[in-house]
């Protein structure tokens, strides 16, 4: 199944000159977008990987290579963008996650069979470490900034819940 376009996210990272002077260091239209499960595709915008984050140097953390959900002690802001049709993948992180709706609507189901809420632009959630999955019934893309912050494994009903189905 190929993907369908990206949209076109304007990413402006600031930073600093050699006099120590604010300065606006990448101010470009994300050309980076992979292709994620079938119907989606994903952009990184920046990651941190300590905490707290180091604002230093000039490396672009949105260009890190690898592919991941979670980054051990740091964080990852990205930009999802779920077409009509996309693939199913139950998964639960090590994350706190903050969810911004920027643009249609989408299905989140907790665990396989359970509750779906449905989230429309202007919609934001808060991802705790549960078992999710995103669902787009729809004639319409989702695109969604997601912010996820490492966290502890969840500990609930006298048990570790531990991070699944991801990768």
């Amino acid at each position: 199944m190929s993907n369908p376009p990206p949209p076109k996210i304007r990413r402006v990272v600031t930073g600093h000159d050699e006099q120590g002077r604010a300065v606006v260091k990448i101010d470009e239209v994300c050309q980076h977008f992979r292709a994620g499960r079938g119907n989606a595709n994903v952009c990184n915008i920046w990651t941190t990987d300590t905490t707290p984050a180091n604002n230093d140097g000039d490396d672009d953390k949105g260009m890190r290579p690898g592919v991941f959900t979670m980054i051990h002690d740091g964080t990852v802001f990205r930009i999802l963008d779920f077409h009509p049709g996309l693939e199913k993948r139950s998964h639960r992180t090590d994350s706190i996650d903050y969810i911004v709706v920027m643009q249609g609507k989408i299905d989140m189901e907790l665990e396989p069979g359970g509750e779906v809420v449905t989230l429309k632009q202007g919609d934001v959630m808060v991802q705790r470490g549960t078992v999710h999955n995103w669902i787009n019934p729809y004639n319409e893309t989702c695109v969604m900034a997601v912010i996820l912050i490492h966290a502890k494994s969840v500990e609930a009903g006298g048990k570790t819940l531990e991070a699944h189905g991801w990768s």
